[in-house]
């Protein structure tokens, strides 16, 4: 597994997608033990990705940097960032803010009408980056973590994620186009901002569009 970047507080990898983000056997906190061996420090997670999603990840080495991550992202200054090709013609930029709910007995996460038990509000931000071939490429800064959010919200308007295979019934030739794709954050040792960008794969549906890396 690629790591970026690696200190005594805190540790940056590469996620590849198919992996498991959450700290069990054959998930990232176990992959990079086994990588590193006795020089493994205390890796704890403290957020996730979908096992099918690849990109940026930030690990804690030991409780103490990783409850001040998690701090960081229960307060909102924990900024991540994701691109996605879509299918459809997305606005410029907008906005999209959803009701959802989890079914957690069919795994699955729907955008509903109402409150209710087990709802909660789902907030994001996007911006359209290109268009070809009928799809188009997004980056998209989430506001709320909710599980499958990019992956649901973007469905439920009409815009499901290309190689989507849970919330849209088409048939892709691709893997889910949806990459981590930055990072901001302080870090919990020294303070200091810390900012880590990285392009998607050089593979279609990517590979349709001219420019991937704009984060401005």
């Amino acid at each position: 597994m690629e790591i970026l970047y690696r200190d005594n507080a805190i540790l940056v990898c590469v996620k590849p997608a198919g992996v498991l983000s959450t700290d069990e056997p054959d998930g990232v906190p176990a992959l990079l033990r086994q990588q590193l061996g006795a020089d493994a420090p205390a890796l704890r997670t403290v957020h996730r990705l979908d096992r099918v999603v690849g990109g940026l990840m930030v690990l804690g080495c030991g409780a103490e940097a990783a409850s001040a991550l998690s701090r960081q992202i229960r307060e909102g200054s924990f900024g991540k960032e994701y691109l996605a090709v879509v299918h459809g013609e997305t606005p410029a930029a907008g906005s999209l803010r959803d009701l959802m709910w989890r079914d957690k007995a069919r795994k699955m996460s729907f955008v509903v009408p109402e409150p209710g038990k087990d709802v909660q509000e789902a907030l994001l931000d996007y911006r359209t980056l290109g268009r070809a071939r009928e799809l188009s490429l997004v980056r998209i800064r989430l506001h709320t973590g909710r599980t499958h959010q990019i992956r649901c919200q973007f469905a439920a308007h009409g815009w499901p994620l290309a190689g989507e295979r849970k919330y849209d019934t088409r048939e892709d030739p691709w893997p889910l186009a949806l990459w981590s794709a930055r990072l901001r954050f302080r870090h919990p040792a020294t303070g200091e901002e810390m900012n880590f960008r990285l392009p998607p794969p050089e593979a279609e549906p990517w590979s349709l569009f001219p420019d991937t890396g704009s984060f401005e």
